[in-house]
């Protein structure tokens, strides 16, 4: 495949916020991506855009007839657009990398994901956010915690979206009669004014009813991100407390006793390696013990986490790295040593479903999406259609 011509223009995100949309031109057509854009992010992942996104979109202008000039035929010919674009953000290079691969699929009568993996066979599980706290809600009182999850784990991924949107339905109902709704947040999850473990308890309550009246495993978790609230201790403000690090593992891992919790991201500071080993040898039973900012993505962080056993299981944000090329190698090495891998979204996000045929071309474990909104449906539509398409 040759491309007539590569662009770039700003757009908005789910939170109004600027983010970059790449389109490629062929003779077939022009092929959008775009790149969500996250609010809580960890302090290791790799910069949005190099100086600016302005900055970015005239570089992807500059550099438009090198691309044109080398013939894309595979998922692996996207090292030739790396070295051509090395001058762009990791924003901009995914949005990049996914537009041109759009327009392949295209010419080569494909899905996405059959360019990068045609052997995929196993649709993830969704990982769905039902309340939130921390950043990603713009209010006073609220939990300390970011996200409250629930995790579906049916047999087929349609039925699980069903029930997480259930639970997200009914959650809203209960903290409404609880005179504790108060809107939503940036992810569509519900924001409230409870603290950590009222919220715990009532979605454990939900999730619970839920599998007694379906038959169906429902698990649920948490995203601390404790790096958000700690400044040489963990200061909570809903109650207040102080917690030292022991104190915060003993606590994070009481929680996961009480409420039976499968998944616990970000518990701990995210240069603490030790302190997250510490947490996941002190648990019993299966729970994932999940690095995000902790591992940004990056292959270097999920070695020292591997090397260190801090974690079994790790989120895969694209953007966060800023290479298609090196996320496959990234996820080809969890599979190795045996670490779960989460193909997540972020909170700001955009109307790309490219997320989707990812997670299933990578063949990651999860996809954590959120259970609401127009922008998260998107993707969990698109998981629908290809789980229908491969058992069809």
């Amino acid at each position: 495949m040759k491309t007539k011509e590569i662009h770039a223009r700003v757009i908005l995100d789910s939170r109004k916020e600027e983010t970059i949309e790449v389109g490629t031109r062929t003779n077939f057509g022009t092929f959008s991506a775009s790149a969500p854009y996250g609010k809580s992010t960890g302090k290791h992942e790799a910069p949005a855009f190099n100086k600016s996104i302005e900055d970015d979109i005239k570089t992807i202008t500059n550099i438009s007839g090198k691309i044109c000039e080398i013939e894309i035929g595979k998922f692996d010919d996207l090292k030739k657009v790396e070295e051509i674009a090395s001058g762009i953000g990791a924003n901009s290079m995914i949005a990049l990398e996914t537009s041109i691969l759009k327009a392949l699929a295209f010419e080569q009568g494909k899905e996405l994901w059959q360019v990068i993996n045609p052997a995929a066979r196993r649709i993830p599980h969704p990982v769905g956010n039902i309340i939130e706290g921390g950043m990603h809600v713009q209010r006073s009182l609220k939990p300390d915690f970011q996200e409250f999850l629930v995790i579906p784990r049916t047999k087929k991924f349609v039925d699980d979206v069903f029930l997480m949107k259930k639970i997200h339905e009914n959650m809203g109902k209960i903290l409404e009669a609880r005179k504790a709704k108060q809107g939503l947040s940036d992810e569509n999850a519900w924001a409230t004014s409870l603290g950590n473990e009222d919220v715990l308890q009532i979605l454990d309550e939900e999730r619970r009813n839920i599998e007694a009246e379906t038959g169906e495993k429902i698990e649920i978790g948490v995203d601390a991100a404790a790096s958000t609230f700690y400044s040489k201790q963990y200061i909570y403000k809903n109650p207040y407390k102080r917690l030292g690090n022991d104190e915060q593992i003993n606590y994070i891992a009481s929680l996961v006793s009480r409420f039976n919790l499968f998944y616990v991201e970000d518990p701990l500071d995210e240069d603490d390696f030790s302190g997250f080993a510490k947490f996941k040898e002190k648990l019993t039973g299966k729970c994932l013990v999940v690095g995000d900012d902790l591992t940004t993505s990056n292959p270097e962080r999920l070695l020292k986490a591997i090397k260190n056993k801090s974690i079994n299981a790790i989120i895969i944000k694209p953007n966060q790295y800023g290479s298609l090329i090196k996320i496959k190698k990234l996820v080809d090495g969890c599979k190795k040593f045996g670490i779960i891998t989460i193909m997540s979204h972020r909170s700001g996000e955009t109307l790309d479903n490219a997320l989707a045929d990812l997670a299933f071309a990578f063949q990651t474990e999860f996809i954590k999406t959120g259970a609401a909104g127009k922008e998260r449906d998107v993707k969990l539509k698109r998981l629908i259609e290809i789980e229908k398409s491969i058992s069809g």
